[in-house]
């Protein structure tokens, strides 16, 4: 490896094609010049409509604008923008007598754009890592691909034949996607990325992190007859298109090639193909697997419900070995092929790929084995089992919280239900269906504990860092599932359970042990690709010869991305940024309390704080806390009796405080990536209101409170109930407190519950909680809003059938018992788990 200096990185290497050291946002005259190109390729409107508004007299000149037009604009970015990253080619590929058209890209350029993106540089990773949390180094740390098992193992290949090379992990996808609504109009895209990068950086589209590498043909070749070899035939397209675009990587990956980082150092590289991200019929399609059958492991296809059968993964030598059978004839290619499992397919495009695996490099689909698999598969079980009437009465039923989505009209009449809205349903599945009546009345302890079994997986396998104790509680989350499952045959709801994504479960374990977390693979992400790199360049072009408009468009989008980030380079003194330091996600609720700067309400009276917020005893709680935090440092506690005879003679110096109705905690850039500020949680203090004739309820969010010292023992926590959030008015601090007392700025009056119980429930894992009470009257506080940790969400017990006279705004003062729902999102689930 060298190093290059700053002058030599690629930011620098870029602004030497430009020739123009005085002028950052050359070939545009001005700022404006280019900020109005970077609108109209970004973000603008049609072609046609922004040549329309150019055209209007004056506003070019005004503008101080050098092209009048959208051909003008795009000979400049043609022309004089360098290219970033490489231009489409587009080629015929051969396949049962007819020809078919292939828009892609030279991987290897695409590699090199990605590997040299100056924004990537010092966020790369260049070697496998081993990372533990003890210093016995017992418990290893499973989270980006670097930690994974996979590069360990192939860089000792790797070594063997080449000491010393650096690995470039290639992420290969590919997903048909619809770029119409109504003309049946189909893309075909594949997308590349590489594991270098970290996960948090390639999980988002904006960054830029995949490339698209080709626009693959879409026809179902209706011109042959016999649907088999349709199939076939369709299968020996794919492959041979996909083969034709990964070629360069069969000596590229073997001998490596020398490749510079975008910090300007130059190492030696071996693109080598690590993984498969697509659907399960994209994943069949990229084995040869048949459908219904595992495309990982040669489990048979009547074993895929057992979770004790043993699993073997696919021996990619014998497949190889059968695959050679084609220089023998068809028939004994075809046997060949059927012995090891795998359909007749001409040269894969893993077949020549030098360390490659395909059976291993299928990894964990969440969005579709999970959110749209079996999560869709289980609410039509628990539909059959406890009635579609109950458990939309249950949905309409629940409080609100930020985490909630409310179901107005319940969950069984949902149709083309998303993955979006599959996890929302999963944030209070297991709650609601707690006490119902099942039919013959069947244990619904077992139901609960099948429930509870999938959603703890599905839970704990999104967890972004994994441990070999996480990994422990995956296995034993999915056990629990099958230890009850049959609860479903007995409700003659299922006969079986052979379903691929049900067994497909089983390989989570082993394809985190080799690949990392989960989020390094997710198709969510090319889902939202699809959006940017499909359907908006389907729509700028005219619809005739789409792909070679959708290309031209993809590289003067891309072309101008790059010129913003040089700019921007440019305008920060052409600098690079400081050293990164890796280090491990964790469960940690990474975040800070905000606060809106001015009050919600300037003047609330102590009346309507007992009214419409639902404060009943506000005045004896800040009586309670004035007389303590008077007190200042003095060690001896006061007993509730001599503090109730003190608080008597606190009289306020006001009669309104200043309110706030929202407290909310936003992320922070913990790991230094550069992410966004995003609200991660919110609790609201709302008072009841009229709407014209209409009276909006008060919502009082439920928060989880610490009450002592320890941040990691459950003890030290409680759950209430925020009715108000308000300061003292800044005159009667001196009147009401000693000037030794640090009071907090913010503070809460909040109506306790009791307090958590030894253990969850045994059946849904959920603790039960319900009002504190003394002496038939609600226990409250007056806690600094910082105590105020996150938000809670309870869903009412609501017994066998639930009362109707129950609503989503007053159900928390309706219901007197509660499940604490532990799924409202991965923080909470962590903790209470």
């Amino acid at each position: 490896m060298s190093h290059g200096s700053v002058d030599h990185g690629a930011n620098a290497a870029y602004g030497a094609h430009l020739a123009n050291d005085e002028n950052p946002y050359h070939p545009f005259n001005s700022q404006i010049e280019w900020e109005v190109a970077r609108w109209a390729k970004l973000r603008g409107a049609t072609s046609t409509a922004f040549s329309d508004l150019l055209s209007i007299d004056g506003v070019s000149e005004r503008l101080g604008l050098s092209f009048k037009s959208t051909n003008e604009l795009n000979k400049i970015i043609n022309h004089e923008l360098p290219t970033g990253r490489p231009k489409f080619k587009r080629e015929q590929v051969v396949v049962a007598g007819e020809s078919f058209d292939v828009y892609y890209r030279d991987i290897i350029e695409c590699i090199k754009s990605l590997y040299g993106d100056p924004d990537f540089a010092r966020y790369l990773t260049f070697a496998p890592e081993r990372h533990y949390t003890d210093e016995d180094q017992t418990i290893r740390l499973f989270h980006d691909m670097h930690t994974g098992k996979w590069w360990w193992n192939t860089q000792k290949k790797l070594d063997q034949h080449c000491p010393g090379g650096t690995i470039i992990p290639i992420i290969i996808s590919t997903d048909k996607t619809q770029v119409t609504m109504f003309r049946n109009k189909s893309a075909y895209p594949m997308y590349l990325t590489i594991g270098n990068i970290p996960k948090e950086i390639r999980r988002k589209p904006s960054r830029g992190g995949h490339i698209l590498l080709a626009y693959l043909p879409t026809t179902q070749l209706e011109h042959i007859t016999n649907k088999a070899s349709r199939r076939r035939s369709i299968a020996n397209l794919y492959h041979a298109c996909m083969k034709d675009v990964l070629a360069p990587l069969q000596h590229a990956g073997l001998e490596g090639i020398n490749m510079r980082s975008g910090d300007g150092a130059l190492r030696h590289c071996h693109p080598l193909f690590a993984s498969f991200v697509g659907d399960y019929p994209e994943q069949l399609l990229a084995t040869g697997i048949k459908f219904g059958d595992c495309p990982k492991c040669d489990v048979e296809k009547d074993d895929t419900e057992s979770n004790t059968v043993p699993l073997h993964l696919r021996n990619i030598g014998e497949v190889l070995d059968a695959l050679a059978a084609l220089d023998q004839g068809n028939l004994t290619f075809v046997r060949a092929c059927a012995a090891v499992g795998i359909k007749p397919l001409i040269h894969p495009f893993w077949e020549g790929l030098p360390f490659a695996n395909i059976f291993q490099g299928v990894t964990p689909d969440m969005l579709h084995q999970l959110y749209q698999g079996l999560v869709k598969h289980l609410l039509a079980w628990l539909e059959a089992a406890c009635g579609a009437t109950e458990i939309d009465a249950r949905c309409r039923r629940l409080p609100p919280n930020h985490h909630i989505r409310l179901f107005a009209k319940g969950i069984t009449t949902l149709s083309r239900v998303s993955g979006t809205e599959h996890a929302q349903i999963c944030r209070f599945l297991l709650g609601i269906i707690i006490n119902i009546r099942l039919p013959n009345n069947l244990n619904a302890g077992r139901l609960l504990r099948a429930v509870r079994g999938l959603l703890d997986f599905l839970y704990l396998a999104q967890y972004p860092c994994h441990s070999t104790e996480t990994l422990q509680l995956l296995d034993e989350a999915l056990d629990l599932f099958h230890e009850n499952k049959l609860i479903f045959v007995e409700l003659g709801i299922r006969n079986n359970f052979n379903l691929p994504k049900l067994h497909a479960a089983r390989h989570y374990h082993l394809m985190i042990m080799l690949f990392g977390s989960t989020d390094n693979y997710n198709t969510e992400y090319t889902e939202r690709l699809h959006i940017d790199l499909a359907k908006d360049a389907y729509r700028a072009t005219n619809h005739k010869d789409e792909f070679a408009q959708m290309t031209r468009w993809l590289e003067r989008k891309e072309k101008i991305l790059q010129h913003q980030k040089y700019v921007s380079w440019r305008l920060a003194g052409g600098h690079q940024a400081d050293p990164y330091h890796s280090r491990p996600p964790d469960m940690t609720f990474g975040h800070e309390q905000v606060m809106t700067k001015h009050p919600s309400t300037k003047s609330v009276s102590l009346e309507k704080l007992a009214m419409d917020y639902g404060a009943t005893h506000f005045h004896d709680a800040l009586a309670h806390f004035i007389t303590q935090q008077s007190r200042g440092n003095d060690p001896a506690p006061l007993d509730s009796q001599a503090l109730d005879v003190l608080a008597c003679d606190i009289h306020f110096p006001f009669h309104r405080l200043p309110v706030f109705h929202k407290v909310k905690w936003c992320s922070v850039d913990a790991r230094g990536h550069g992410d966004a500020h995003v609200t991660l949680d919110s609790v609201h203090a709302k008072p009841q209101r009229n709407v014209g004739a209409r009276l909006v309820a008060r919502r009082s969010d439920t928060a989880l409170v610490r009450v002592g010292m320890n941040s990691k023992d459950l003890r030290d926590f409680r759950v209430g109930q925020v009715r108000v959030m308000f300061t003292f008015p800044p005159k009667s601090i001196p009147l009401l407190f000693p000037p030794t007392v640090h009071l907090p700025t913010h503070l809460a009056y909040v109506e306790w519950f009791t307090l958590f119980p030894p253990a969850p429930d045994c059946n849904s894992g959920l603790y039960k909680l319900s009002r504190s009470l003394r002496g038939g009257e609600t226990v409250a506080s007056i806690v600094p809003v910082a105590d105020i940790k996150r938000s809670v969400h309870l869903i009412p017990r609501f017994g066998v059938i639930a009362p109707r006279e129950w609503t989503s705004d007053t159900v928390l003062e309706d219901c007197d018992t509660f499940w604490l729902n532990s799924y409202i999102d991965r923080y909470t689930f962590s903790m209470f788990k």
